[in-house]
């Protein structure tokens, strides 16, 4: 048996739990959230994608490395990963069931062997200990919403001197993407700057601590900033981001919302290159 296949049989074989910090978590990827990002997918691959080549050229896998990724999704990068890794492995876990089903689907399909997936919570999921060689995560540990618990079970898994790569987004006040679409969805409301969110790990004074009292030494974090791809369109991406952030909404009158989605179609349009919605 493969070293993969046997970090595959102990996982599927353990109780599938969730820490009461995510139990909010779970009933959203597990649920409506969850499958809309099945869904599609392709496009929030897409939208992130300028970002690929940098997050793998930090992880620098070799061909023997143990991988984790953590929050893995629909699992791109941890086939990116199980390519690098050719005589290693790759393991993702996520929240999401029908996220993970769909990460089998499409690993069968490329025919990268070696590769599993599991649905469990990184936080607590009793992972082999000095198990893995590097833990990636791309957008996923920044949602953990007990973060030292969650770095501290992270640490216990990965081997000494193993790496830990987390690629996670900028302060709420430095995303254009995300001030635009909540200024237009707000509708002249008063709303509070969303947090926590998944803005835990956004903070460089926040974070070398954290992982310093983990055990983590060496920490290093540089700044990226890379332009995200929201559709081919103007009415492709006002699509795509009205369902997305359709809570927004939901309890506005009929005219309030109307000016709410007005506005997000108009900021999609303000937004239209030659190569689509940037």
């Amino acid at each position: 048996m493969r070293d993969y296949e046997l970090v595959n049989e102990l996982s599927e074989s353990a109780r599938a739990w969730v820490d009461p910090s995510n139990v909010e978590q779970l009933a959203a990827w597990d649920g409506d959230a969850g499958a809309y990002w099945a869904a599609r997918a392709d496009r929030f691959d897409e939208g992130v994608a300028g970002y690929r080549e940098q997050f793998l050229a930090a992880a620098a896998i070799d061909a023997t490395e143990t991988v984790l990724d953590v929050g893995c999704g629909s699992g791109q990068v941890t086939r990116d990963a199980a390519r690098c890794a050719a005589a290693g492995s790759a393991f993702g876990v996520d929240l999401s069931s029908r996220m993970i089903e769909l990460a089998r689907q499409r690993a069968d399909g490329e025919q990268v062997a070696n590769v599993a997936f599991h649905q469990a919570d990184a936080q607590v999921h009793p992972f082999l200990d000095h198990r893995f060689t590097i833990v990636i995560s791309r957008h996923g540990a920044m949602f953990f919403r007990d973060a030292p618990t969650a770095f501290t079970n992270i640490a216990r898994a990965m081997r000494p001197g193993g790496r830990l790569v987390l690629l996670t987004w900028q302060p709420f006040e430095r995303n254009e993407w995300q001030i635009a679409f909540f200024k237009a969805l707000a509708a002249g409301r008063d709303l509070l700057t969303p947090t926590p969110g998944p803005f835990p790990l956004n903070d460089p004074d926040r974070v070398r601590p954290l992982l310093r009292s983990e055990g983590f030494e060496d920490v290093q974090l540089r700044g990226l900033s890379e332009t995200l791809y929201f559709g081919p369109d103007p009415d492709d991406a006002f699509r795509f981001i009205s369902g997305q952030h359709a809570a927004m909404v939901r309890d506005l009158d009929a005219d309030t919302r109307s000016r709410a989605l007005d506005n997000l179609r108009a900021s999609m349009s303000d937004h239209q290159t030659e190569g689509g919605v940037y």
